[in-house]
């Protein structure tokens, strides 16, 4: 079965995703805010052959670990420079020194990431940032920094865009069946049915 592990990583509390198929023992890492070695035990002792780095997005607290943990990196076009661009990531916010970090793969709106058996299907979801990913399967929703628990991802950062947010949230987060779990950048868990009918940003 596909399943996944969270963990709270990086000064800025980021929600890092192993997520896995438990019988082919194969995965991918979301969202590797900061190296932590609680993750690299975990994907030891599970057996897991880590295929890739997943990045929703490229701000420094979702990638600064891309570099640490080796895995072949994949990521939005409109985000490849972020990865190694302090003005665009963000780097300064935080105090850290930016690695250099190569993207092995570019994703775009509709491919697939395989997961073993399954696959995480990529929606596009700009707002955030230009090249802002979620990744859908079945009724898990890894939305990084678009939509979180009764709240939605910051606009006013480099890249930012409030109408194209929305947008990406309402055509495409709030198309999806109410059930689906939204496994967010930060924060809590909540559902697409929740949001639509309580975030006050939409």
């Amino acid at each position: 079965m596909l399943t996944f592990k969270a963990f709270q990583v990086g000064l800025l509390g980021t929600n890092c995703y192993v997520v896995y198929d438990d019988d082919k023992k194969e995965g991918v890492l979301i969202d590797p805010g900061a190296y932590d070695k609680r993750i690299s035990v975990f994907i030891k002792d599970k057996h897991l052959k880590i295929t890739w780095t997943l990045n929703t997005h490229g701000h420094i607290d979702h990638i600064l670990g891309d570099a640490d943990f080796g895995y072949p990196v994949a990521i939005h076009g409109e985000d490849e420079l972020f990865l190694n661009d302090p003005d665009k990531n963000m780097a300064p916010f935080i105090g850290a020194k930016m690695p250099k970090i190569k993207a092995s793969r570019i994703l775009k709106e509709g491919d697939n990431v395989e997961v073993g058996a399954y696959s995480l299907k990529v929606l596009h979801t700009p707002g955030h940032t230009p090249g802002g990913v979620c990744f859908l399967c079945g009724d898990m929703l890894f939305g990084g920094d678009t939509l979180f628990a009764e709240s939605v991802g910051r606009t006013d950062l480099p890249g930012g865009d409030t109408d194209a947010l929305i947008r990406s949230i309402t055509e495409k987060l709030f198309a999806l069946p109410d059930n689906v779990r939204v496994f967010p950048g930060h924060g809590p868990e909540t559902t697409v049915g929740h949001e639509k009918r309580h975030n006050p940003f939409i």
